[in-house]
């Protein structure tokens, strides 16, 4: 969506009250939501102290790193959510809607056909039966919903709208969609192929964030080749001070440890550099040990 809409493909017609609901939930969501991240750890410690053997502590290692991470990933959403309502097309309620929400109150029509308070969806099918009315009549307008109790058809298929609201939904410029499977639904049905292309794109792009050990692995790395490239370094601006060459055996030795860590890592991960790779795998090493804690440039071999 997020794509379509910078494309201008889409447009999201979104409500004020919309935003000022989602700005209101969204704290205590957030809140419910880092409460269960943290309780599930909270199991998994015990478990693996049950029964996890001997290996339990590298577990625990690896889970007091990885699950703050993916509780943050959690937490993107709603931020990304909240910035696809921010550039939306903003919507405000005509009086006329307003009467037109007195009107259904009064006639016990749905979204007010309950003994319950749905105002506010009743205004949001009004703004929506607006907007369609004094819209471009070329244009394709969707209803998206995961609310069936006010707005789908009552003890029956919940992608079917309610009976009291099917007049608004032709199937031909106005369509009724429910939950995420109905949101899909509609963008595929209107983008075709173009949002499958760009749905597997999005996909491709995930990446789940890296492990600690995988973490401690690559500074290890990076460690070990740029400490034995600067020993190199050394050797030679010391020998060169003296006007000599490199002594045969601190040469044998260095060649030797070449020839390791191009075993280990692999003769294209192993110096020497020019200036810009010299540069780059500094700034690996920087950011690696920055995930770990350290300082930006803390660079010590």
């Amino acid at each position: 969506m997020r794509g379509f809409s910078h494309q201008r493909k889409l447009n999201l017609l979104v409500p004020q009250l919309v935003i000022d609901e989602f700005d209101r939930n969204r704290p205590r969501v957030e809140a419910t939501v880092t409460a269960r991240v943290r309780e599930r750890f909270q199991l998994l410690r015990h478990d693996l102290h049950e029964y996890g053997g001997d290996g339990y502590r590298v577990w625990l290692e690896e889970m007091t790193h990885h699950i703050p991470l993916l509780s943050a990933l959690t937490l993107q959403n709603f931020h990304e959510i909240g910035e696809l309502l921010d550039n939306g097309y903003r919507l405000e309620p005509t009086s006329l809607d307003y009467e037109r929400v007195v009107k259904r109150g009064l006639d016990k029509r749905a979204p007010l056909h309950l003994q319950k308070n749905s105002v506010a969806d009743a205004l949001l099918i009004e703004m929506y039966a607006t907007a369609r009315r004094q819209g471009d009549p070329e244009n394709e307008y969707c209803f998206v919903t995961s609310n069936h109790q006010d707005f789908s058809t009552p003890n029956g298929d919940r992608r079917e709208p309610h009976p009291d609201l099917a007049e608004l939904f032709d199937q031909r410029k106005s369509s009724y969609f429910y939950g995420i499977d109905g949101l899909n639904e509609a963008l595929e049905g209107y983008f075709g192929d173009e949002f499958i292309e760009e749905a597997d794109e999005t996909e491709s792009l995930h990446r789940d964030p890296r492990t600690l050990t995988e973490i401690l692995e690559a500074e290890n790395e990076f460690y070990n080749v740029i400490s034995h490239e600067r020993k190199i370094i050394s050797a030679e601006r010391e020998a060169a001070a003296r006007g000599e060459s490199v002594p045969p055996d601190v040469a044998k030795r260095l060649a030797a440890s070449t020839r390791a860590l191009q075993e280990r890592y692999g003769a294209d991960n192993v110096g020497p550099w020019d200036d810009w790779g010299w540069g780059f795998v500094h700034g690996k090493l920087s950011a690696l040990r920055w995930a770990l804690g350290s300082d930006w440039d803390f660079l010590d071999t």
